[in-house]
């Protein structure tokens, strides 16, 4: 997977989280995370559903009361375990799940909404601007229940992004739009935020939509932070199983160490960091694995058909594999759309080490 252009970021943090932790009642939903963004740089905080990523948005907004830990925001603190500024005091822009915009109010107003502090007229200039950033200048004076999802959704971040704030955070912004208007909008935004130079924290919990917008990625589980990276790193160097699961299919195998490798049907891999003996466990893509129609010279690996399905761009194959114990293996394959084997047909398989990661058994 191609990794995200690089883009200059300031390196000194604009948004700090050290150490920070928070409970629901028995139930430990942040623990111990420590995050720090600099100016131009979008991190995308990923991970299923209740693993806190939202949470930790909130107590870096000034939503939810801060527990433990101390929150930066450009140099200085903005909440710690004895004060707590409140959210229109931390200099955050805000974007919700579901855009929180004012029905009475015109996009106008709901864009000039966070401007008191500025005079009316310039008010309304700085709005405009922001509206301009997000291409929704013309409809300045319509109301949102006219709007479209992907329209409501650019109103909300001109919100966000007219005060200028030297920090933005995104809960979920796209997760109400349908698929192609998703792609659209999300590129858009991308775009929007790469200008702002704001120092930009997007809570989602879509893989691709993480690799896609993100100069890094913050992956948690279960209120931990698993690991920090670009997407090229989360892809192709997970740290654990859990990470190389979430970024995408895996077929998984299971082995032991023998002289510091692991033979599998796929091939022999080395096991770095695993003992002599130790079970593990073998991950490997699906785009990891190569076909070829057969006759090949030279292939030792060999599988049949059982399936193949045209996704477009690529195909899935289904694939029947010698085991080592003489039975026999279901794996997938994910191979470029132009190949298409019938049912049955007999192909060669090439592994490609750099997408199949050896861990621990759990």
């Amino acid at each position: 997977m191609a990794e995200n252009a690089a883009r200059q970021v300031s390196a000194a943090p604009v948004l700090a989280l050290e150490d920070i932790s928070h409970r629901f009642d028995r139930m430990l939903a942040v623990d111990r995370v420590g995050l720090s963004i600099a100016a131009g740089e979008i991190v995308c905080l990923v991970g299923p559903s209740g693993c806190g990523k939202s949470t930790l948005l909130r107590i870096a907004a000034g939503l939810e009361e801060l527990q433990t830990g101390t929150v930066w925001v450009d140099g200085r603190v903005v909440a710690d375990t004895r004060q707590s500024l409140p959210p229109e005091r931390r200099g955050v822009g805000l974007v919700f799940q579901d855009y929180a915009l004012f029905p009475h109010l015109s996009v106008l107003d709901n864009v000039r909404f966070g401007l008191s502090a500025l005079p009316g007229h310039r008010q309304a200039e700085r709005a405009l601007e922001a509206l301009a950033q997000v291409d929704m200048r013309d409809l300045a004076h319509a109301f949102p229940h006219t709007l479209s999802g992907g329209q409501q959704q650019r109103v909300a971040l001109a919100r966000a992004l007219a005060p200028q704030p030297r920090v933005l955070l995104l809960d979920e912004p796209f997760s109400g739009l349908d698929g192609r208007l998703r792609r659209t909008v999300r590129d858009h935004t991308l775009h929007v935020l790469e200008k702002s130079g704001a120092a930009t924290m997007l809570v989602t919990h879509d893989p691709e939509e993480a690799m896609f917008m993100a100069d890094r990625i913050a992956l948690m589980c279960e209120g931990r932070l698993v690991q920090t990276g670009t997407p090229r790193a989360l892809y192709f160097e997970p740290a654990e199983a859990f990470a190389a699961e979430f970024f995408g299919e895996v077929n998984t195998l299971r082995g032991r160490v023998a002289d510091g490798v692991v033979k599998t049907p796929l091939g022999t891999l080395p096991a770095p960091g695993c003992g002599e003996s130790e079970a593990v466990e073998v991950l490997v893509r699906p785009e990891g694995l190569s076909l070829t129609a057969d006759p090949v010279r030279g292939a030792d690996l060999f599988g049949h058909v059982e399936a193949a399905r045209l996704l477009g761009r690529t195909t899935l194959v289904h694939l029947s594999i010698a085991d080592v114990g003489g039975g026999r293996l279901h794996v997938h394959a994910r191979v470029p759309g132009t190949f298409l084997p019938g049912p049955g047909e007999r192909v060669a398989v090439t592994l490609n080490p750099d997408l199949a990661f050896v861990f621990p058994a759990r």
